[in-house]
């Protein structure tokens, strides 16, 4: 059984000093003075590098153990931002007598600032000089960098020689925790520690994390084999989860973080997980049918997106009896879509009938424009901010009485945005919807981070629901004896060793959510 709130203030900790690189850039604005509040802002917007000045200049204003923990924290700033030498300054400044904490927090630091120097042997030797912390915050960091550090030194025989780590059954976590993808991996690290630390402490496995951003997966992977791992979780990209499936050396058991290309056959031992938007378009599909609808149009974003999300959702509903009537393409880019809505309700044929009428007769006429009357349903998925420009149009348009289906990327929590997505249905996960897990969950959050803490969306869920699932996996090898109600939704393993998700449906009102009963038979 899950021990939520016990552990959750520790783990909580360690994700946020983790989660530095986040999210997009924030722009430090000059002239304000320094404050802590600022700088835990720029933080959570993944403005590394803005925060740690911040840091550094209130340091300036403080002394004693109140300036080092700032140092402290500017330095650790700087590291994530890869500014190794303003680092390197930072961390020696600190005077007098540092805490127990600090020491351990210093060494650390350095460690990392070896690493980010290139220089993973001599990052080693001073990991393997600190005793493993014993708050999770720290501890959490430093099984992360004696990887990195492990990954750093170079394979056994290269030049700069083996980093002497110990080699153990493990859980393996592949994730691009720099780079473009960077803001999302650490969303999934923080989940999947959260749910890690959540575990009760005799049933751990022990993890540790390998930087796909600085190093390639098949690198990633020889080294997490050299060091014991016999579970892998990982990576998170669409190229990255290929090339690890064209990875030919022995490995243990691999969950990836999204699917495969259709082309491309999983090898043996190759589990899949994904938040796929075409999956949720067979959902839809599926609902659609359930609901006894069987006619109707889609409006899909333009692009690989919108394409692949349409190819899902016509094939689920033709192959349940269903028809597409027609399909339109939206410019995602304008907020103006006139000219695909009357397409496809066919309302420009109802105007050029009634302009070659007029002409016809040679005088004015009273006209009120209509859409075609054999539309049983629409499709309608976008992301929220086109969703919501869509939806209003469509009503403009005679199509707010069409029962309207999307999937959860039209969805994000904000009841006045979303009171022009009124009567809109999709499915979501019970992070979003709420449950007993997904409850109690959010309140130990909330009362661990009372002011916000880092960003705790679907991808939090996602690497939550991935460490519950390895574990699993682990215990039970056979994928079919593998079930679970997760963040993510109802979770099971079909015989293809693809994850399934079964998720609830909801409904907007008023900006909020209802939920919706199971369709009838």
């Amino acid at each position: 059984m899950l021990l939520i709130r016990p552990i959750m203030r520790l783990v909580l900790l360690a994700a946020a000093a983790l989660a530095l690189s986040a999210c997009a850039s924030l722009t430090e604005r000059t002239g304000l003075p320094p404050s802590l509040e600022r700088a835990e802002a720029l933080e959570r917007a993944g403005d590394a590098a803005g925060a740690a000045r911040v840091y550094e200049e209130l340091a300036g204003e403080n002394s004693g153990a109140e300036r080092n923990a700032l140092l402290l924290r500017a330095a650790r700033g700087y590291l994530a931002a890869h500014h190794a030498e303003d680092a390197a300054r930072v961390l020696g400044l600190p005077e007098g007598p540092l805490s127990a904490e600090q020491s351990i927090e210093r060494a650390l630091s350095n460690a990392e600032l070896a690493i980010e120097r290139g220089q993973g042997r001599e990052a080693w030797q001073q990991l393997a000089a600190i005793a493993e912390p014993r708050s999770a915050a720290q501890a959490a960091r430093y099984h992360e960098l004696q990887a990195r550090a492990a990954l750093a030194a170079g394979p056994p025989g290269g030049p700069a020689g083996a980093a002497p780590e110990e080699v153990g059954p493990h859980i393996a976590l592949l994730l691009p925790i720099t780079g473009r993808a960077a803001a999302a991996a650490v969303s999934v690290r923080y989940g999947f520690m959260t749910a890690y630390y959540q575990t009760p402490t005799a049933e751990r496995p022990r993890v540790r994390v390998y930087d796909t951003g600085t190093h390639s997966v098949a690198d990633a992977l020889a080294q997490a084999s050299q060091q014991g791992a016999d579970f892998i979780v990982g990576p998170l990209t669409r190229e990255e989860v290929a090339a690890a499936a064209a990875f030919s050396a022995p490995r243990a058991p691999l969950l990836a973080l999204n699917f495969l290309p259709a082309e491309q056959p999983a090898p043996a031992q190759f589990y899949q997980y994904a938040l796929s938007p075409e999956d949720e378009a067979r959902l839809a599909a599926r609902r659609i049918l359930d609901d006894h609808h069987r006619r109707g149009v889609a409006l899909v974003p333009a692009g690989d997106w919108g394409e692949r999300v349409l190819a899902a959702f016509k094939q689920e509903l033709q192959a349940g009896g269903g028809e597409l009537l027609g399909t339109a393409v939206i410019d995602a880019s304008r907020t103006d879509y006139t000219g695909s809505i009357t397409d496809v309700l066919r309302i420009s044929d109802s105007t050029a009938r009634y302009r070659r009428l007029e002409s016809a007769l040679g005088t004015k006429l009273q006209f009120e424009p209509r859409r075609r009357a054999d539309i049983e349903f629409i499709f309608a998925a976008a992301q929220p901010n086109t969703e919501r420009l869509l939806r209003p149009q469509l009503r403009f348009h005679y199509a707010g009485d069409i029962p309207t289906y999307a999937t959860s990327d039209a969805f994000e929590p904000d009841v006045r945005a979303n009171e022009e997505l009124d009567g809109l249905m999709f499915p979501d996960m019970p992070w979003m919807l709420g449950g007993d897990l997904a409850d109690a969950v959010h309140a130990a959050t909330r009362e661990a981070w009372p002011s916000g803490g880092p960003q705790r969306g679907r991808l939090f869920a996602f690497g939550f629901d991935a460490f519950r699932l390895a574990q699993a996996l682990r215990r039970r090898g056979a994928p079919g004896d593998v079930s679970l109600a997760g963040l993510t939704g109802r979770l099971s393993v079909d015989p293809e060793r693809r994850v399934r998700r079964e998720m609830d449906w909801a409904q907007l009102h008023n900006g909020e959510l209802r939920l919706l009963p199971a369709p009838g038979p």
